[in-house]
């Protein structure tokens, strides 16, 4: 059976199971919400160090593409729609148009690509595992300052959006990649 036509199947045929899912997806929805309030303030940039890309790639790693895209674009319209969910408490569209859109957004992006690659097997192996989330890193990393670059000085945008969070980018995926197996047996994503 293809994998769509088995989606298919899972969908209609296994309701049951899905609705059994709601539980896991709101816990992980609530792993990225905490992971933003794990927010330090620099006084020399208008975006702040936070959890949030630990919990974007931890999350999409253990449920890959669809389930992890979905649990990502729920955070993000929580956040627009108003509840305090983005980092230091911040809500609203003002997140998404502000210095830290950018980030915001390519969470997304990092999440459909960074999922389809755990699809793909490579929540498996640390080696893996790390090169799929620094790929998932550096997709943040490029849509954040891109939107950034149009916030700030033209020669200050890689001073205040990727130097001061290039170390802590570093400990957050090795973090993840060190988690990654206990959250997948959670899921019950089993090595390959």
């Amino acid at each position: 059976m293809s994998q769509s036509a088995t989606a298919c199947y899972d969908l209609l045929i296994r309701p049951a199971k899905r609705w059994m899912e709601i539980p896991i997806l709101i816990s992980f929805n609530l792993i990225l919400v905490v992971s933003a309030y794990l927010s330090i303030n620099l006084p020399f940039s208008p975006v702040p160090i936070t959890g949030q890309t630990l919990g974007v790639l931890l999350v999409v790693m253990a449920l890959g593409r669809v389930r992890g895209t979905a649990v990502v674009l729920a955070y993000l319209l929580e956040g627009v729609a108003g509840l305090p969910v983005f980092a230091g408490g911040k809500c609203g569209m003002v997140a998404l148009i502000g210095p830290t859109g950018g980030y915001l957004l390519g969470f997304l992006v990092a999440a459909y690509v960074v999922g389809y690659l755990s699809d793909k097997g490579w929540y498996a192996g640390y080696i893996k595992a790390i090169a799929a989330m620094s790929l998932g890193t550096a997709i943040i990393f490029a849509t954040g300052l891109s939107w950034l670059s149009a916030m700030v000085p033209a020669g200050s945008v890689l001073a205040m959006g990727l130097y001061p969070f290039v170390p802590g980018a570093l400990i957050k995926i090795a973090l993840a990649a060190v988690v990654l197996p206990t959250v997948c047996r959670f899921v019950g994503k089993s090595d390959q």
